[in-house]
């Protein structure tokens, strides 16, 4: 003791193996932490009841006791035991262990997209990394050595599996913020409190357990989660403690180390979760607005654009009014300006349209996103997103029917509303599409009746001076089949509009039209009426 003592005077580590401080157990009952009992998930309460009936230890763990302390509503409940994953899946019906780097517990209830998650982890113990099995490599390239490994870390210290059971004191140790470290049992009511999180909620303080710094080594993703938490706490007044703020921008680079795949998710947890504004100002603040992620390096550049900013405060308001979002679509709004000027560029260049926009997408893929979850889902919905665009100009035919029936029209048809709030689509066609979309079908037809009169107007006014009797058969003539991209207007000219003679290249198809004789009715059709 008097060892450990000098050795903390003089500033020198622990011995290897020897044991830190795991805090001291406080039990805080319902009078001194406030928590509205009412506000937990009755599914997180019966993954709690369940577990503990069967002998088990359970508590409400993490970031749902922090909402819970500050009065707001947890989105997502976790739940921490003293069984393992094969105790806990055995529990329930539907329980997956999913995982290597933490084997976890997923309990579901519900289902299709109603379906609710529990996610369950067992207490894991505090080991010393200096002890830890060591690979030279990363979590991808060393994953076949790793494979029978409950704990090890690679060359800079980044722990890349952590699966050996403990008690809950060296459970609470190992997480990373003080107010992400409690467990509140939902039955008796009472938090477990080991590093000071209530008093560190009280404070608004977000504040390492630890030594910041070798906690950013062991994970270097608790870099991003600590910008998350400040840029979701900070409405509330919450602080990033010095200390814990002061090596972000040192250990900046160990993210390079980090799966691609992992940044990317990380960063769509940045802009998904409510708070995409907020983050982007904790970026700058922190000195953080390049290095994370490129293409979180990109959204933090463009966040004063209207168009992105527009999709970020969006984004926030949807997921404030507890409506879904979809990374394709802020990502689609992120990077449209690139593909819109390469586009551009290629129409510059006289390409046809559609093929010119399709390898502007691609060139942006492959620019922008590269292989990371780029060319699956999320890419196919932006690129949907995208390619509708220039559909929305076309409303004549069948098109508008075939556009509204599209999985991803709702998508591009916010996409085109947010580009008409800028100015860069007239807001009637915005407007029209909206009203089109939420027509019934005879309302739908009075629409596009109304559209091809409207369009129509100049055009029979010139087709006037050259009077022409139809075909006694044009009026049985197919109303409106489906056409090739075309400008608009061209559905509305009619094909004896260029005498012939006239106009370069192959002479156009002409239709042949029979004169009624004198006195059998008179006037002409003009193609709205022979459609």
């Amino acid at each position: 003791m008097i060892k450990k003592f000098i050795d903390k005077l003089l500033g020198k580590p622990a011995a290897t193996g020897g044991r830190p401080s795991f805090g001291k157990r406080q039990e805080v009952g319902p009078q001194e932490h406030g928590i509205d009992p009412s506000l937990v998930d009755d599914r997180a309460l019966n993954v709690v009841h369940t577990l503990k009936e069967a002998g088990y230890e359970a508590y409400v763990v993490g970031g749902a006791v922090r909402d819970l302390l500050v009065g707001l509503r947890p989105k997502d409940f976790d739940v921490a035991t003293n069984a393992t994953p094969e105790q806990v899946k055995s529990l329930f019906r539907r329980a997956f262990i999913i995982g290597r780097r933490f084997r976890i517990v997923h309990v579901v209830f519900g289902r299709g997209r109603e379906h609710e998650v529990i996610e369950v982890s067992t207490f894991r113990a505090y080991l010393d990394n200096a002890a830890a099995e060591q690979v030279a490599g990363n979590e991808k390239t060393s994953r076949s050595e790793l494979a029978g490994m409950k704990h090890a870390v690679d060359s800079t210290g980044r722990v890349l599996r952590d699966n050996v059971w403990g008690p809950q004191d060296e459970d609470a140790t190992r997480r990373d913020f003080t107010i992400n470290a409690m467990y509140y049992d939902p039955e008796t009511q009472v938090v477990v409190d080991y590093h000071g999180g209530i008093k560190d909620a009280k404070k608004k303080l977000l504040r390492m357990i630890g030594d910041a710094a070798t906690r950013y080594r062991e994970d270097p993703v608790r870099i991003i989660r600590a910008v998350r938490f400040a840029a979701k706490l900070s409405p509330l007044g919450f602080t990033l403690d010095p200390k814990t703020a002061k090596p972000l921008l040192t250990c900046l680079p160990l993210l390079q180390d980090v799966p691609q795949s992992r940044l990317f998710d990380e960063m769509l947890k940045l802009l998904q979760t409510g708070h995409a504004v907020a983050t982007i100002a904790q970026l700058r603040q922190l000195g953080l607005a390049k290095g994370i992620y490129p293409l979180l390096d990109l959204v933090v550049e463009r966040a004063d654009q209207p168009f992105v900013k527009a999709a970020l405060q969006d984004t926030d308001r949807r997921v404030g009014e507890g409506k879904p979002v979809a990374p394709s679509f802020l990502l689609a709004c992120v990077l449209w300006s690139d593909v819109r000027d390469g586009w551009a560029r290629r129409l510059t260049a006289r390409q046809h349209p559609f093929p010119a926009l399709q390898e502007a997408i691609d060139e942006v893929f492959d620019s922008r996103i590269g292989d990371v979850s780029g060319r699956g889902k999320l890419g196919a919905d932006m690129r949907e997103i995208w390619m509708m665009q220039p559909r929305f100009e076309k409303r004549t035919g069948s098109t508008p029917w075939g556009l509204v029936e599209q999985p991803r029209f709702r998508a591009g048809f916010d996409f085109m509303r947010l580009r008409a709030d800028i100015g860069e689509v007239d807001v009637v066609l915005a407007d029209w599409w909206q009203e089109f979309s939420q027509a019934s079908d005879a309302v739908r037809e009075d629409l596009l009746a109304q559209l091809r009169d409207e369009q129509g107007r100049g055009a029979r006014r010139v087709r006037s001076t050259k009077p022409a009797a139809p075909r006694p058969d044009a009026d049985a003539a197919p109303a409106a089949a489906p056409r090739a991209p075309a400008p608009e207007g061209d559905d509305d000219t009619p094909a004896d509009d260029t005498p012939a003679g006239e106009g370069s290249g192959a002479p156009r198809k002409r239709r042949r039209r029979r004169r009624k004789p004198a006195g059998e009715g008179g006037g002409s059709a003009g193609p709205a009426d022979a459609a």
